[in-house]
């Protein structure tokens, strides 16, 4: 018997060294390294002419994958593949460090001279457009192009009717005549290379004609799947490629919609009030509370009571649905109306029509107990209601100090837009073009004269806002849309509570859908319906994001042909519909949702939604209302498993796919070998996109009650002695102050100071205790308020009418390749996430397959190193 084949993995490792020990001992690797870089140096100097190397530090620049003074057995082969990829492509200086990759003597060389000279081209023809389109000759000159998008004429309802005809006509020839494969390749390049060249040029003109540009492509792509790629001879794929096609069908729909909704935002501006203040209505506000600490319903109400408005026309409640003795003391003390009922039927909706038998105010005011108004709110939102009498609601943003799950868990905040940002800077705006604007629940101003013609605020359904606002509308009554931050609030505080609070969401639009569906019923326009139309589709996007997120597996997994179309077919007309669509989106929402992210947040509630929406559907009396939970606190990082289950199992069955996606290319049927590889890149992308997800998952650490927010306005601070220090307030919450002094090292660690501020000619005056020092930074802690105190301090920061101007301004403009690498980033991120808070028995196999894969990494080529790495340093 051979026993050869007995002897341990490590005693074979052994007799592999003794064979090839030339290559372990350091003085014969030196020897074998500086035959490799001479051998290195000859091919790449004969090739493609590089410049002269330093023998002494230049090899591993050139061969990061190799490591000096240690052999490892694919060296040979990383050598091989690192030596061709620098063979094939030139890296040529520039300056001193910088290296250039530069096309020359490649097999490859054609293709990139083409795409430079494209390139070129584009960004010349780009700044020709651009010149004539946005160079102002003089203040009363302009170019012809402007001239002809700003003519009278357009408006006229015959030459709009003539020109849509006309779209229209040409948009179904382009959508229903067939292509072959060579003129779809030439539309399809010249849609892009349109649409690449508008997308930086200001105006709505651009706009439109890139989202029509969009609807073509994206109903085009509808057309072609329903009559040329539904395998009718396998009952399997068709019925797997009928559920893609609904789904893309549905993505299509809300596509629509959404340019509908939002091309045109009215960006209305708030309406001057009466120089007489005799004539402004009167105005309750409501703070309604249920289970939330008084530390969170404090400011909201100080803040409340600071409104300039007429004191002898406003008057404040705390709707108390909790029913606390704390509360109604409070409310006594700070000089407020304490509203409690006998039980909670109906909720918030319920608490609000309880509170309107008691109150009396022309107008209601209504804010969520930690959403502190700041003290300019009546005054930019009233105006609306004495202009016009058929006003019934003025909506303002909803704007939050805290990071919310996505932001605190990713640590992102205020560098990308979180979700609520694109409802809010965006739809919204969009909304009041169309006299569609959403109640949202706070932050808001209601006609009661409308609210008593409906019956009170909606109870049918748990998302009463909304569907208050739509029976208001159904009567007749105006809505208007103020986007300037009027106030702001708490975010959720964990991703199993924001998923809660959207699944309320979910399931009150989709009642809405069922119980008073905006597409039946009288009272509402055509566009009226068209928006409430897809806010509550939107919530139905459950199923649809799980579709995708799993159909690439079909072909993989089933040998199923969900799109029953050659692989170049696949590629012209899936491809390019898409960057089509990724680019009028990006040029539309760029301010508001980041490229990318939008299928993360849909990933992360897509399995949590479904359930609910669909059982409103059938039966919409079922389900609850929940509260959402604010100002919790995390005392350590730990990751949720729990609400994680439903992305880990789809990244697990999508990497699955991967794999056996590799072994049939290498075993498989080599003609499947093209739409296997599309297959693959789609699993692959839904595989990063719920990396993403599982990143959000991992909770981090949240011990700070008081959230800081960031400031700069001036203020002054006395010492001890009596000194006085001009400085600048950069930071503050309810318990502190960040301070920017004059100059370093001005105040000590645990000195006290009164911290010393304004609103308007009223200066306050707060003790504090220095707490922190850094240079000419400090961080204060208020010492031991009076109720008197604690009122002013807030009129002085959170009720500054400034406070919250800024929201937007944080946000450069979306750039789908810098997302793309944000949302790549992230999804590493998750799968790391996973290694660090996984089970220790699982992390020994996740550190083998972590291996594995660091060790198929090191076989790819790379581009050199910038600067000099010598031999010692590269160790």
């Amino acid at each position: 018997m051979n026993t050869s084949s007995l002897v341990s993995p490590k005693h074979n490792i052994g007799r592999v060294k003794s064979r090839y020990r030339f290559f372990f001992e350091e003085n014969s690797y030196s020897v074998f390294m500086s035959l490799l870089l001479t051998m290195a140096y000859f091919v790449l100097h004969a090739f493609i002419k590089l410049e002269r190397i330093d023998f002494d530090n230049a090899f591993y620049r050139y061969f990061p994958q190799l490591k000096p003074n240690r052999f490892r057995l694919g060296d040979p082969i990383r050598f091989v593949i690192q030596l061709t990829f620098l063979t094939l492509v030139k890296f040529k200086r520039d300056g001193k460090q910088a290296v250039e990759k530069e096309s020359k003597y490649s097999i490859f060389k054609i293709l990139p001279l083409f795409i430079d000279w494209a390139m070129r081209f584009d960004k010349w023809f780009t700044l020709r457009v651009r010149q004539s389109l946005n160079k102002e000759i003089n203040e009363n000159t302009q170019t012809g192009f402007q001239k002809l998008t700003s003519a009278d004429f357009w408006e006229k309802p015959h030459i709009t009717k003539i020109l849509l005809a006309a779209v229209l006509f040409l948009l179904a020839i382009f959508i229903t005549v067939p292509f072959s494969l060579e003129a779809q390749a030439i539309f399809m390049s010249l849609i892009l290379f349109i649409a690449y060249s508008l997308r930086g040029i200001k105006g709505p003109l651009p706009t439109i004609v890139m989202i029509t540009l969009s609807i073509t492509t994206s109903t085009r792509y509808i057309w072609w799947r329903v009559n040329e790629t539904l395998n009718w001879g396998d009952p399997i794929a068709l019925f797997l490629g009928f559920g893609l096609l609904a789904a893309e069908a549905y993505a299509w729909f809300i596509l629509i919609l959404g340019f509908f909704q939002t091309m045109r935002p009215l960006k209305r501006k708030p309406v001057k009030l009466p120089k007489d203040t005799s004539s402004w209505p009167t105005v309750d506000v409501y703070i309604p509370t249920y289970n939330e600490p008084l530390s969170v319903v404090k400011p909201t109400t100080i803040s409340a009571l600071a409104l300039d408005w007429p004191e002898d026309k406003l008057n404040v409640y705390i709707l108390d649905d909790g029913k606390r003795d704390e509360f109604k003391e409070f409310a006594a003390e700070i000089g407020v109306g304490y509203i409690v009922r006998p039980n909670n039927f109906h909720a918030k909706a319920g608490n609000l029509n309880h509170a309107m038998r008691y109150t009396d105010g022309e107008l209601i005011a209504i804010f969520d107990c930690d959403h502190v108004p700041v003290r300019s709110f009546l005054q930019m939102t009233i105006g609306q209601f004495v202009e016009d009498p058929k006003m019934c609601l003025v909506q303002t943003p909803h704007h939050f100090f805290s990071a919310d799950p996505f932001e605190k868990n990713l640590g992102n905040f205020a560098q990308t837009p979180n979700e609520n940002m694109l409802f809010y800077g965006l739809i919204q705006d969009g909304n009041d073009l169309w006299d569609a604007t959403f109640f949202c629940g706070s932050c808001a101003v209601i006609r009661r004269s409308a609210i008593e013609e409906i019956g009170g605020f909606a109870f049918e359904t748990v998302t009463e806002d909304a569907h208050t606002a739509l029976k208001m509308q159904r009567k007749g009554y105006r809505t208007a849309y103020i986007n300037i931050p009027q106030a702001a609030g708490l975010a959720t505080d964990s991703l199993s509570t924001h998923v809660g609070q959207r699944i309320r969401w979910a399931r009150g639009m989709a009642q809405i859908f069922r119980v008073d569906n905006p597409l039946l019923g009288r009272g509402l326009s055509l566009s009226q319906r068209f928006c409430y139309l897809n806010a509550a589709m939107h919530f139905f996007s459950g199923i649809p994001r799980i579709v995708f997120l799993t159909a690439p597996l079909a072909l993989i997994y089933f040998d199923a042909y969900i799109i029953y179309a050659p692989f170049l077919a696949i590629l012209l007309y899936v491809v390019p519909t898409l960057m089509q669509v990724k680019i009028t989106n990006s040029r539309i929402q760029g301010k508001w949702r980041y490229s990318f992210w939008g299928e993360v947040y849909e990933a992360v509630l897509a399995w949590y939604i479904l359930k609910p929406t669909t059982v409103a559907l059938f039966a919409p009396n079922k389900g609850k209302f929940n509260v959402t939970e604010k100002g919790g606190l995390t005392d350590k990082d730990f990751y949720d498993w729990e609400i994680s289950k439903p992305y880990l199992f789809l990244a697990t069955i999508n990497l699955i796919g991967l794999v056996v996606g590799v072994f049939r290319i290498f075993f498989g049927d080599p003609v499947q070998i093209g739409v296997l590889l599309i297959s693959m890149a789609w699993a692959l992308y839904n595989f990063m996109i719920l990396g993403a997800a599982i990143a959000v998952a991992a909770e981090a650490k949240q011990v700070r009650r008081s959230h800081r927010i960031t400031a700069n306005f001036p203020a002054a601070l006395r010492d001890a002695n009596g000194r006085t220090y001009k400085v600048r307030v950069t930071d503050f919450s309810d318990v502190g102050v960040g301070v920017q002094l004059p100059a370093d090292d001005l105040i000590n660690v645990e000195t006290d100071v009164d911290l010393i501020m304004s609103r308007g000619r009223r200066q306050f005056s707060f003790p504090c205790k220095v707490i922190n020092a850094r240079k000419n930074r400090i961080g204060l802690i208020l010492s031991n308020l009076t109720l008197e105190q604690e009122k002013n301090y807030i009129e002085s920061t959170f009720s500054r009418a400034d406070a919250w101007l800024g929201w937007q301004e944080n946000f450069t403009h979306d750039l789908p390749s810098e997302s793309f690498k944000h949302v790549k980033q992230t999804s590493i991120r998750g799968f790391k996430s996973l290694i660090l808070h996984a089970p220790a028995k699982a992390k020994k196999y996740i550190t083998k397959i972590g291996n594995i894969l660091i060790l198929v990494g090191s076989f790819m080529p790379q581009k050199p190193k910038l600067g000099n790495l010598n031999y010692e340093s590269a160790n």
